[in-house]
């Protein structure tokens, strides 16, 4: 799969852009050097993984944690991202955590999966919300871009590539009418 077929599936999958899609489409160069004094701690990517394991929660496929979503996250932040999403982005990790204390009394690392996907389902509205009246140069919802991310790095990983879609390693000729089935995966290329 190529960047371009992989972003444009997460865009569909989020219903818009992939914040960060440009620079990652142009091999992660950016014009801004905010990035290189970024540095996510392991227990950032822990807490990005648990974020983004209530969001994709391992089933009969695996999670978005066991697809390392978390470090996938802070690559595309520190390397793709402009300056102002970074900083959405990184105040989001507090705001969200902040939430959690506010809503449940607790971090969201200290918080149960049941308060932690009710707190996601209610940022998420909050997210959609604001994405309603949003103008240009508001900066993007912390929520989204997370969200985003998540299933950027977890429908491209090679767990959601493979076990939650339907993958053929090297596909036949080209079908261009397969029958489709209630409950069927959808197809990774």
């Amino acid at each position: 799969m190529n960047r371009r077929d992989a972003l444009s599936r997460v865009a569909l999958l989020v219903g818009g852009s992939v914040i960060g899609a440009e620079a990652f489409l142009s091999g992660c160069k950016t014009a801004t050097k905010y990035g290189e004094s970024l540095n996510f701690t392991p227990e950032d990517i822990a807490y990005l993984n648990e974020v983004a394991e209530t969001i994709l929660p391992a089933t009969d496929t695996p999670g978005a944690k066991e697809a390392k979503v978390g470090e996938f996250m802070t690559v595309i932040v520190k390397d793709c991202y402009e300056e102002k999403d970074q900083k959405t982005f990184l105040e989001g990790m507090k705001k969200l955590d902040e939430a959690s204390t506010k809503k449940n009394g607790k971090s969201f690392m200290e918080s149960t999966p049941q308060q932690r996907h009710d707190l996601l389902v209610d940022l998420d509205k909050e997210a959609k919300d604001y994405g309603k009246t949003k103008k240009p140069e508001d900066p993007n919802h912390y929520f989204s871009l997370i969200k985003q991310l998540t299933l950027w790095g977890y429908f491209t990983s090679e767990p959601g590539a493979t076990k939650a879609l339907r993958y053929v390693a090297v596909p036949g000729r080209y079908e261009g009418c397969i029958p489709y089935k209630k409950g069927d995966k959808a197809w990774a290329t």
